[in-house]
């Protein structure tokens, strides 16, 4: 899932996954999904767009359109990672949780213990993919909303159910947690249309 590669566009609409060190739950642990909005809210003050989002225990997912603010898209989600994970050690330091606290130490590579890092809290990379159709965008926010409903997670029955979540948004116009915009006011397409 991970991918090591320069987004060189200086704006556009991603689909971004970001995945917690050998996919430990450590927005669960931690309680951390507040870090996560923190984030958001730093973005959209910055001139971007938070779309739709699902944060698991272990992951994230969202769909983010990026404005031209003259910064690296590469470097703007690097640093969200960066901000995250010191919420996430922060967290796990005042709980006194060494079993988890010792994994993410040990996970540090040998290079980057030399540079002073001390915890690896994400996989070292990130899932990217450009949306630049209505298809795959509507493709992608299904994926983000049914997420928490599928496979080992059953979070939620149905995916405006889930906290963490901007399904209910699309299902009911109801904000969530975080308030995002609607994909097609991004898009400039005519609200009449559901996603």
């Amino acid at each position: 899932m991970s991918v090591k590669r320069q987004i060189l566009e200086p704006d556009g609409i991603y689909f971004i996954t970001i995945t917690c060190f050998k996919w430990i739950s450590l927005f669960e642990i931690a309680e951390s999904y507040r870090a996560v909005y923190s984030w958001f809210h730093y973005l959209k003050k910055s001139g971007n767009y938070i779309t739709g989002y699902v944060i698991i225990p272990n992951h994230l997912h969202a769909l983010i359109a990026f404005s031209n603010t003259g910064k690296n898209i590469n470097g703007i989600i690097g640093n969200g990672k960066r901000f995250m994970a010191y919420d996430i050690i922060d967290k796990l330091e005042k709980k006194r949780n060494e079993n988890i606290l010792n994994q993410l130490s040990a996970g540090v590579l040998p290079s980057d213990k030399k540079r002073g890092k001390l915890h690896e809290v994400f996989e070292s990379s990130f899932d990217i993919k450009e949306c630049v159709t209505l298809e795959f965008i509507k493709q992608k926010l299904n994926y983000i909303h049914f997420n928490p409903c599928t496979g080992k997670w059953n979070l939620a029955d149905c995916p405006e159910n889930y906290l963490h979540s901007s399904a209910g948004f699309y299902a009911d116009g109801v904000q969530g947690i975080f308030p995002i915009d609607h994909i097609m006011q991004i898009m400039d397409i005519d609200l009449t249309k559901r996603v």
